[in-house]
């Protein structure tokens, strides 16, 4: 389908001045350029601004370059909703590796069913969670 002809896009061929996709990194990246000191996540008492999430996240993503995690490598993660679930979603996919959010409700024979598929390189644990990744 086409879209209908108005005043309003003729002429506005996408090009790098007016259109970018955005991608979690660009948006991080963009917040944090754009809002460096608005907070961006808050939990239990602690709280944290854009910039810090970003340089964060660039530790982060830092951290596992030097694991060797790079670009078509998988990351599974089975942490609860916390800073470190969220920074992983934005740290992981810096590196080019792919991120295997596991769901913290599944039994380990399902577990391991997902990392088996999943092929991950490293696996971040949550202490709460240790008992059920041992046993997948």
């Amino acid at each position: 389908m086409s879209e209908r002809q108005n005043q309003y896009n003729i002429g506005l061929d996408k090009t790098a001045a007016n259109y970018v996709p955005l991608s979690p990194l660009s948006f991080l990246a963009r917040s944090a350029g754009v809002y460096p000191d608005q907070i961006s996540t808050v939990y239990e008492g602690r709280s944290f601004t854009w910039r810090q999430t970003h340089e964060r996240c660039k530790r982060f993503a830092s951290y596992l370059a030097s694991k060797g995690i790079g670009v078509g490598d998988t990351v599974a993660a089975m942490l609860p909703n916390t800073p470190a679930m969220n920074e992983a979603h934005f740290a992981i996919p810096m590196t080019g590796a792919v991120l295997n959010a596991l769901n913290i409700r599944l039994d380990a024979p399902s577990i391991a069913f997902q990392l088996d598929h999943g092929g991950a390189k490293i696996i971040l644990v949550d202490p709460e969670f240790a008992g059920v990744i041992t046993d997948a």
